[in-house]
């Protein structure tokens, strides 16, 4: 009878533990995908830009994963043109919270229409967030304060 009682006793506190290593393992913090906000999309966010210029590109990430990459996608809506970027070292690279402030050449070459922007933030967990926006590409009006100046903070 002792046995059996012994032989029960170690049972429990074999699956007592079995289950407290277990749980160890699940306390590991599950970190949330990136934050992005887009805060401006062209001079003054006009969310237009023009062929032989530049573009101008913020927004604020958060990655509690830490950034990996970041990608910028522009490609027109009713055709093939595709404008891309990437930023895999860097300013932005290995930090938690980054101020995204770039100027996107736009070739001579693009048309002009609708575009769709994709602006793909990934962590060094592998996990990807994605903030995305239309734009147009217009014929340049000859206006000073467009997107042709670069403004450096």
């Amino acid at each position: 009878m002792k046995k059996n009682i012994r032989m029960c006793l170690l049972m429990a506190l074999v699956s007592v533990m079995a289950i407290s290593f277990n749980s160890c393992n699940k306390d590991e913090k599950d970190v949330a995908k990136p934050k992005i906000t887009l805060t401006e999309v062209g001079h003054d966010n006009s969310k237009h830009a023009h062929p032989g210029h530049d573009m101008h590109l913020e927004a604020d990430i958060v990655a509690e994963g830490l950034i990996k990459s970041i990608n910028v996608e522009i490609h027109q809506e009713d055709g093939s043109f595709k404008i891309e970027n990437s930023y895999v070292e860097g300013k932005y690279i290995g930090v938690r919270n980054a101020e995204f402030h770039e100027h996107i050449d736009i070739p001579e070459n693009a048309p002009l229409g609708e575009y769709h922007l994709h602006f793909t933030v990934t962590d060094k967990e592998g996990q990807q967030n994605m903030a995305e926006t239309h734009i147009n590409i217009v014929e340049d009006d000859g206006d000073d304060d467009d997107d042709n100046h670069h403004h450096e903070d």
